[in-house]
């Protein structure tokens, strides 16, 4: 018996792309059909400190993703065939697995795209989770399907990655990205509120927000941080800034960002967000950027 949600794949308009395909005969824009398909369900150690922390998050790879960024370093789930199918119920045993391992929680990573399919197994094993559930996404978010999420998500993981709607295009395939991302991390920091720790200093309420330095585009950069003092509550959220970025993928097709980025690149956009009085609390060395801090889709945990 398929939960009400089950519908929601019928004329999909779960993400911006609201392509209105029914994914119970083929797939949307998102590349999935209505089977919850992963490629790896593992403890993983290379997010934020806050929320790894020492026993790691228990990180559950979806394949499909509502973008299609040139340079994804996880491209052969987000856009290739990796990935096996998994029950609802087997979803909700691996749920409980990674915490029986340890895990400091639950890191749903690109999930939007099942949704329908997600919340109802949430609901049958929250009583016996007691670890926060944290969702990290790409920020290509519709504010009406977030909604959906409020009361089951403890901690939001979004990328902001333009503002230039020129980027997003070329980049992403998502000229409207920041028109959408913009009011997707608004209504998740409504819904988390000002970021609370535990006692070990672990993210346990709030939304940490990523934006990962492209080479080449660090005014774009520069212009996000602006709209994000402008626009965002102070001290209701958290930021990161990336500089892993590694020329993956379909980069190549792009000369412009087929390189590494360099320090002086990232330096002028953290000294952009510590004049803004933004506490960049989360910064990475260059030397994060390296491919080995992208895990192997083997189907582990699956």
């Amino acid at each position: 018996m398929h939960s009400p949600l089950f519908s929601l794949y019928q004329n999909c308009t779960l993400c911006p792309r609201m392509c209105r395909i029914g994914r119970q005969e083929r797939q949307g824009v998102c590349g999935c059909g209505t089977k919850i398909t992963a490629a790896r369900a593992a403890l993983h150690f290379w997010e934020e400190p806050c929320i790894s922390g020492k026993g790691g998050s228990g990180a559950v790879f979806f394949s499909g993703c509502t973008l299609k960024c040139c340079y994804c370093q996880n491209y052969p789930i987000s856009q290739g065939d990796v990935g096996k199918e998994l029950s609802p119920e087997h979803l909700g045993e691996i749920f409980l697995s990674l915490q029986e391992q340890g895990a400091e929680n639950i890191d749903l990573i690109t999930a939007t795209q099942f949704l329908p399919s997600i919340l109802p197994v949430l609901d049958k094993v929250r009583p016996k989770l007691h670890i926060p559930i944290v969702y990290n996404c790409g920020g290509y978010e519709r504010v009406e399907t977030l909604r959906m999420l409020e009361g089951y998500v403890d901690v939001y993981l979004p990328d902001l990655k333009y503002f230039s709607s020129d980027l997003a295009g070329t980049y992403s395939c998502a000229p409207d990205y920041f028109l959408h991302a913009s009011q997707a991390v608004q209504e998740m920091i409504r819904q988390t509120g000002k970021p609370a720790f535990d006692s070990r200093g672990m993210l346990t309420r709030g939304t940490l927000i990523r934006h990962m330095v492209l080479p080449g585009q660090k005014e774009d950069s520069i212009r996000l941080l602006k709209w994000i003092a402008e626009h965002l509550p102070k001290g209701h959220f958290l930021l990161s800034l990336l500089s892993q970025y590694t020329p993956f993928f379909r980069a190549s097709e792009h000369p412009e960002i087929n390189r590494r980025l360099t320090s002086y690149e990232y330096g002028k956009v953290l000294d952009t967000a510590l004049d803004l009085g933004l506490d960049a609390g989360f910064m990475q060395e260059r030397s994060s950027a390296r491919e080995e801090y992208t895990p192997p889709f083997d189907l582990e945990g699956l």
